[in-house]
């Protein structure tokens, strides 16, 4: 039962218009994404739960529980956040509802194993 409430919620996440909802949050330094986030990528297998650690330098370090890992860098480029992981290159955006904070991380080439992955900073 649990696994299948997990996967109805990815689902709805997933399939939810968050976008339009949240508040896009200008990021001006990649220190502001400093801290702790948990959140669901998604992966060859489905979306699967994720931790991600990120430093003031903007270096990350992922994990999921199946114990996929993935180190990378958020950087700024022209004013736009993106990042550059071992596994792909995208984009990033932070948006601010309810007073959460997502961070949305989207890859280039969607293709690749690794897919949307979507996270919340944790308090």
């Amino acid at each position: 039962m649990g696994m299948h409430l997990a996967l109805l919620l990815a689902a709805v996440f997933a399939l939810s218009p968050l976008d339009g909802v949240a508040g896009e949050k200008q990021i001006v330094s990649v220190k502001e994404l400093a801290g702790n986030w948990r959140g669901w990528v998604t992966g060859e297998q489905g979306d699967e739960r994720a931790t991600m650690i990120v430093s003031p330098d903007g270096s990350y370090k992922a994990s999921t529980i199946s114990g996929s890992t993935t180190v990378g860098t958020f950087y700024l480029q022209n004013g736009k956040l993106r990042y550059r992981s071992s596994r792909t290159t995208g984009t990033a955006s932070v948006s601010e509802d309810k007073g959460k904070t997502v961070l949305t991380v989207m890859p280039e080439d969607p293709n690749y194993r690794t897919g949307r992955a979507q996270y919340e900073r944790l308090k």
